[in-house]
Parts: C-alpha cells; sequence; structure tokens
C-alpha cells in the first residue's frame, strides 16, 4: 500500500498521468472493436456448460474444455506451442491421501511416550514424493513463524540447529514486515523450503487458536508429476530433508513446551511484539503413516503467435489464465456442478478474445505471444507452476505474464487494480493502456487478501518472470465508487458454490469485452518495446527472485 501512495503522490497515478496519453497505433485500435461481447458470452456459456461438469482436471469435461479452445485458438490462427508439435502441455497430477493407521506420539524429557489423538491433538499431510514416512524420536525445536530474512533483520533459525529435527512452527497471523514480505514469508510452501535448507526432517504447524479444527485433507492433497515421475510442483511438500509435514492443536503446543525456557504464552506475545522466541523443546516426537495416489493425466493449452522482429521473436509476453473449476461436489441449494462461470470461464474467454485481437493484426508486434490456459489452479497453482518451471519454449525466453483470473465482471468496466504491477515496470504499461480507455488505475482494496499470491501469475513471479493480474478496481458510474463492497456481497453467494452459473448469474459481457482489450494493450505493448520488463530497484520480489 505504500508503494501506491507513493506513486500517488508522484502522479503516477490517477488523471494527472493522462498528460502523457499513449495512443496505439491506428491498426492496432481499429483491431480493438474485434472482441465483441456476444463472443465472450458464447465462450463462457461453453465452457460453464452442465455437459462440461465443472472442468475438474483429469474428466471428460476438462477434457471437452481443452478441445474447445484449442479448435478456438486454431480458428484465430494461433500457432501451437505445446509439445511434440500440438497445443497441449501434459501435467500429470498427484492425488495424495494419508492412510488410516497414522501413529503420532510425543515422547516428553521424563516419562513415558505418549500418543497423539489424530485429529483433536495432531494431523499429517500426505507425503507426494514419499509413500511411506517414519520418523522416530525426532528431537523438537520451536522456530517461531519459521521465517529466515537475515536480509530483513529477522531470523527465526538464527543460532538454532534444525538439522535432523522436527520444527515447530506457529500458524498465528505475521504482524511484522511489508505487505510483500507478510505474503511470501507466510506461504506455506516458503515455510517448507526453509525448514529444507536447515536440515529439517519435519515440519508441524501450531494452530492459532485453540478453537480451530486441525486439516485432515478427505480430498487428498494434489501435486504435479515431473518427466522423471518425481514431484516437480507442490504447495505442501519441500524435496530434501523435510519428509513429515503435520498440524498440532494449541494444546499440543502447549504440551510441547512443557518444560521449556519459557511457555508458549510468554513465546507467543514475544513474536506478536516482533521479538525472537526460537528455542530447544525438551520431547521428541515420532510418527509412522503411509500415503496412497491417484494419479491422472491433465493439460495445459499453449499457443503463439510469433512476433514480427527477427531477434525479438526469439521472447515471448505470457497470456494466460487457468481452465479448470471445482467438477461436481457437495449440492447447494439443489445444484452439485460447480460451473466455474465467472471462476474462471470469464478468464479463458478473455484470453481467447485476446488472441482474436493479435492473430488480427496484420503487423504483429516485435515479441512473439503465448497464450496459455492452465490445468490445476484450483489444486494449487500447478499447471502455471508446472509451465513457468518446465515451459515449452526456453525459460529465458518469458519475459511477462499477464494473467486473468475471475475479473469479475458484474457491472461496466471503470477503474481496475493492476495486481502485482507496482512491483516492475508493467505498471506504465498498465497506465497507458488503462488511459486510453479512459479506465482510473486504483490500489488493491482488500490487501489483507494476499490476491497477489494467490493466483497464477505468482507462479512466473517465483521464477523470476515479472507477473500482473488485473482485477476490478472501485470506480462505479453513479459516483458512489464502492464497486468492492457489491463484488464482496457476490462473492458470498456465489464464489466456488453452483451457483457460479451462467443462468440466473449477473454478467456485463461489455466489460468483459473491454477487459480483453485492455489486457492486449498491455500485452501488445510489452511486446513491441525493446526493453525487457524489469523489477523496480529494490523491489521484494524482484530481489528475490529476479534474473
Amino acid at each position: 500500500m505504500k508503494q501506491w501512495l507513493s506513486l500517488l503522490a508522484a502522479g503516477v497515478l490517477g488523471p494527472a498521468a493522462a498528460a502523457q496519453t499513449w495512443t496505439p497505433p491506428a491498426s492496432v485500435a481499429a483491431a480493438l472493436p474485434t472482441a465483441q461481447p456476444t463472443a465472450f458470452e458464447a465462450h463462457v456459456r461453453y465452457l460453464a456448460h452442465d455437459r462440461l461438469r465443472g472442468r475438474l482436471p483429469g474428466t471428460p469435461g476438462y477434457q471437452l474444455a481443452v478441445d474447445y479452445v484449442t479448435a478456438q485458438l486454431r480458428q484465430n490462427g494461433v500457432l501451437p506451442a505445446g509439445e511434440q508439435g500440438g497445443y497441449t502441455q501434459k501435467v500429470r497430477l498427484r492425488r495424495a491421501f494419508v492412510e488410516p493407521g497414522a501413529v503420532l506420539s510425543y515422547q516428553p524429557a521424563s516419562g513415558a511416550a505418549q500418543p497423539l489423538a489424530y485429529g483433536p491433538a495432531a494431523t499429517v499431510y500426505p507425503n507426494p514424493g514419499q509413500a511411506e514416512v517414519v520418523v522416530k524420536d525426532a528431537p523438537l525445536v520451536f522456530a517461531g513463524y519459521g521465517i529466515s530474512a537475515p536480509e530483513l533483520k529477522y531470523d527465526d533459525y538464527a543460532g538454532l540447529d534444525a538439522r535432523g529435527k522436527v520444527v515447530v512452527v506457529t500458524r498465528q497471523p505475521l504482524r511484522q514486515f511489508g505487505e510483500n514480505e507478510r505474503q511470501y514469508f507466510s506461504d506455506l510452501r516458503t515455510v517448507l523450503e526453509t525448514a529444507a535448507r536447515h536440515g529439517a526432517v519435519g515440519v508441524l504447524l501450531a494452530a492459532a487458536r485453540p478453537e480451530a479444527h486441525l486439516p485432515d485433507f478427505p480430498k487428498g492433497v494434489v501435486s504435479a508429476i515431473g518427466p522423471d515421475g518425481q514431484v516437480a510442483v507442490s504447495r505442501s511438500y519441500a524435496p530434501g530433508s523435510v519428509q513429515l509435514v503435520g498440524s498440532v492443536s494449541a494444546a499440543t503446543l502447549q504440551q510441547f513446551f512443557a518444560g521449556a525456557a519459557t511457555d508458549t504464552t510468554q513465546a507467543l506475545a514475544a513474536l506478536r511484539a516482533g521479538k525472537l522466541a526460537s528455542q530447544v523443546l525438551p520431547g521428541r516426537f515420532s510418527a509412522r503413516y503411509r500415503s496412497r495416489y491417484q494419479e491422472v493425466e491433465s493439460y495445459n493449452v499453449v499457443g503463439k503467435i510469433m512476433g514480427s522482429d527477427p531477434k525479438l521473436r526469439a521472447e515471448y509476453v505470457v497470456h494466460s489464465a487457468h481452465l479448470d473449476h471445482l467438477g461436481v461436489g457437495t449440492a447447494i441449494n439443489g445444484d452439485s456442478i460447480y460451473n466455474g462461470a465467472h471462476d474462471n470461464a470469464t478468464g479463458v474467454a478473455s484470453v481467447l478474445e485476446i488472441s482474436k485481437l493479435y492473430a488480427g493484426l496484420k503487423q504483429k508486434p516485435r515479441r512473439s505471444v503465448l497464450f496459455v490456459l492452465m490445468t490445476g489452479e484450483e489444486m494449487g497453482l500447478l499447471g502455471s507452476a508446472y509451465f513457468a518451471k518446465l515451459p515449452t519454449v526456453p525459460k529465458t525466453a518469458l519475459v511477462a505474464d499477464i494473467n486473468t483470473d475471475m475479473p469479475t465482471i458484474i457491472a461496466p468496466l471503470l477503474g481496475v487494480v493492476p495486481l502485482g504491477a507496482d512491483h516492475s515496470s508493467l505498471l506504465a504499461e498498465v497506465r497507458q493502456a488503462a488511459d486510453y480507455l479512459k479506465l482510473t488505475v486504483e490500489p488493491d482494496p482488500e490487501p489483507a487478501q494476499n490476491r497477489f499470491i494467490r493466483s497464477d501469475q505468482y507462479s512466473f513471479v517465483v521464477q523470476g518472470v515479472p507477473a500482473l493480474h488485473i482485477k476490478y478496481g472501485n470506480r462505479t458510474a453513479d459516483g458512489k465508487n464502492n464497486l468492492s463492497e457489491t463484488v464482496q456481497k457476490w462473492r458470498a453467494v456465489t464464489y466456488h458454490k453452483p451457483q457460479d452459473n451462467v443462468d440466473g448469474g449477473t454478467f456485463d459481457w461489455a466489460a468483459g469485452a473491454q477487459y480483453a482489450r485492455l489486457n492486449f494493450l498491455i500485452g501488445y505493448q510489452v511486446a513491441q518495446v525493446a526493453k525487457r520488463p524489469s523489477w523496480n530497484k529494490g523491489d521484494f520480489f524482484g530481489v528475490r527472485f529476479g534474473r
């Protein structure tokens, strides 16, 4: 938020920026009406139809979606850019479950070992890379939030030997640092990777509240398997030393602290005050459990428009959206098909209309453009993480990702929130495209939602690629500028429910077409300018991930 306030003060955002209005080439401006509300609506109606059964990866319904977008790209003149000369990239998805009979126990410093009741006292995550996990009498250490950030003058692992030990970390809300740092360091994947670097054999996540229910994953946890048969992408597994990932209740955490230098009240209060509270815990932890696997083959769809510059055409601007949704589940008001009309048939429709705009240009932009419709977003950004890590083009050739995830087209598009754009030079292209279309650019009205790291653009960020995701802003035609309130009410009854359907839903198809035009103009500029997008100097994500 501070970044946005400084940009506003400098006149980079808002009406003051209109003094340097960018105008697209006449041929590009003439192509914009090609993105049509009727076409946008037709895409959404097909992708959100009951016959696709909620587009769950690995099902016939998802394959219908793959076939549809492939046919649309081909019809638009988009070339294949997948594997083996086709439009698809295979992504093998492994759903892991904890088998019944997991045995967990705690050995205090003195006395007999104490079993931990599975469910109320402790649970474990299924391990997608190791079918059997055995951790015997591992020493316990408390590592605060599990953060190691010496560059920010904070390190829960400072002076703490975690090698061969089970690390216990709290999941109470992280309050220190800026918004970006909080988003990154509170991410489970970051916590696990940090523990792995310090040689831990396991990580136990301590519940923040006494009444919290521990996760038991009745539907399993999904990871993506690479061509070598090993786990390539996972949100809950860190290949290497960490075998065990689990959760413990607040009462179990107190049990672990019995006889320690401080108690849980003192330790957690110290952390909330920004002080380190890491320490050795007196007891030991044991676990034995097995994981079983179910695997399906799913697909990313990848197409390309080749650039016009002999040199720059070897680089790619990515327009992305996730193709999957939740399939068939618990019925709500008599409907059990989670059609995903807004989430994310509208995003896919946007990318298809964007591809039509590029394809219609006689003079293509200098760089090439990729259109990637991805699987497994609802399972933990798996398809995008797989593509960003193992792309079908040279990895260093990816220069930017412009992602679309549930733009929420329920009202006229008047203002936008470019999540992530303020981290890089991409904000300039956003500003110019928005000004041309007479849209305002606004700060995120819901920073606490951590939306920047919750969608597919983040998969590109962690591979060092500047990325953004355009969401609706607050601006409304009546001048009240409170659209986020309307969106929150809509989301409460629609988001991730069967009610996210076309029939009976709320859609502004003209806004959808305008949204596609905006994203196209952003991508076109990036594809046209000679200099690659760059991270802002000192930006947290740029420093940590930038190439």
